[in-house]
């Protein structure tokens, strides 16, 4: 069965897709990060920002934590570097499992599903309300070892589920399972970086495209942390969470993104 791509209705993943530069967008969604970028001129720098942030938290558990697998939920379109090389660059035995709900995603799967001959990467369709499918799936079940540790990668992805209560109970149910060790890391749409009123206006255009999103406040994001232990320097904008040289270079007022990673007692 084919797969409606609805290329003229803008979507989350090609719009990111857009701001990091790539090249698997159209119009419409060219045109909605256009309208984005207006109200907030620093979108593609903080963009780029988080998914550096991905990098640096990826390159620190796998080589100095030993953590060798990583479940990655909204995984979104390929970019490289992927999750998965980045782990496997480190650590070539390092086993990656892509999650993502959307069809579109499923299209460009094949691009993800590389690996070194040592480790593995596996992509699933499936949907981060349903937490227990995830964790419960074959796949997840197959290729991990729940007896060593696991890092689970949220990154911005919370953002597009409105209810605090609904975010801590899927953090709690996809966490819960996995063994003393493992990491939680996240990243999401902050207030309190860039400017809050661009922040505000700037999710306000997202949400009249259709692409819902919410932006929280520090102490809202470091409550879904609340029962892991913070590893320094704890939730903070994602150009600041053990930066290299070129994350030096960021602005503040550029990111509009805050990030953190947590191990679980």
């Amino acid at each position: 069965m084919g797969v409606n791509l609805r290329t003229n209705v803008p979507h989350s993943a090609r719009v990111y897709d857009y701001l990091l530069g790539g090249k698997d967008n159209f119009e419409a969604d060219r045109t909605a990060a256009e309208d984005v970028i207006k109200i907030a001129p620093y979108m593609p720098t903080s963009v780029r920002a988080n998914r550096d942030f991905m990098v640096r938290v990826t390159r620190y558990l796998a080589a100095e934590r030993g953590v060798d697998q990583f479940i990655d939920i909204g995984t979104g379109l390929p970019t490289s570097p992927n999750l998965h090389e980045v782990a496997q660059r480190a650590n070539p035995a390092a086993r990656i499992i892509y999650v993502d709900n959307d069809p579109l995603v499923l299209v460009h799967a094949r691009a993800l599903l590389t690996s070194t001959p040592e480790g593995r990467t596996r992509y699933i369709q499936a949907d981060l309300n349903d937490p227990d499918a995830i964790i419960g799936s074959s796949e997840v079940r197959d290729t991990f070892d729940f007896s060593r540790p696991v890092a689970l990668c949220l990154i911005a992805v919370v953002h597009f589920i409105h209810d605090e209560d609904a975010v801590r109970s899927i953090i709690e149910r996809l966490m819960k399972p996995l063994p003393a060790g493992s990491f939680l890391t996240l990243s999401t749409i902050a207030l309190d970086s860039a400017p809050g009123d661009l922040v505000r206006e700037a999710v306000a255009q997202y949400n009249r495209r259709g692409i819902m999103s919410k932006a929280r406040t520090r102490a809202q994001i470091e409550e879904f942390f609340a029962g892991f232990e913070l590893i320094e320097p704890g939730v903070v904008p994602v150009h600041r969470w053990r930066p290299d040289e070129q994350a030096f270079l960021v602005r503040d007022s550029m990111v509009s993104m805050y990030g953190g990673l947590a191990v679980k007692g």
